[in-house]
């Protein structure tokens, strides 16, 4: 099993868990941005720049995942084509989607988003706040203990 991470909007303190984590368990892990980022020096962690461009880091992502990987992200298509892909998918809040919650998720996304075509204001989620730093942890922790 490997964790890959949807980099591109993936919160820092985030990023910072999944190192630990990496480290700790000595689980290969990838980022994945279309944009340079740090990371810090592991065998564990490695970073994979992508083209610019609409979806390009997701469609590397679902190519590069295989049954039983770990995506985090906050991208509910692209969790969508990771449970597709008998992988697992955890968000920033650490809340994982699953194939009982992934159609409702990705009909609340599409509503939204043709709101905002329409001009209608939508709101989108609101800051992380401290109490999800810790639900993420705890999430990521009761997976891979399960998991790995």
């Amino acid at each position: 099993m490997q964790i890959l991470v949807d980099a591109d909007a993936c919160p820092k303190v985030i990023k910072e868990i999944i190192f630990r984590v990496a480290k700790r368990r000595q689980i290969m892990t990838t980022l994945f941005a279309n944009h340079a980022i740090g990371i810090p020096l592991s065998p564990f962690i490695k970073f994979v720049q992508t083209l610019s461009g609409f979806d390009v880091v997701d469609y590397k992502i679902l190519d590069m995942i295989q049954p039983g990987d770990l995506v985090i992200t906050a991208d509910v298509p692209l969790a969508a084509g990771v449970i597709e892909k008998l992988g697992h998918a955890l968000n920033p809040r650490g809340t994982f989607y699953s194939t009982e919650n992934i159609q409702q998720k990705l009909h609340s996304r599409n509503l939204s988003e043709e709101r905002r075509d329409q001009g209608q204001f939508t709101r989108g989620p609101s800051p992380l706040q401290q109490h999800h730093h810790q639900d993420f942890a705890n999430a990521l922790d009761r997976f891979l203990t399960k998991h790995q």
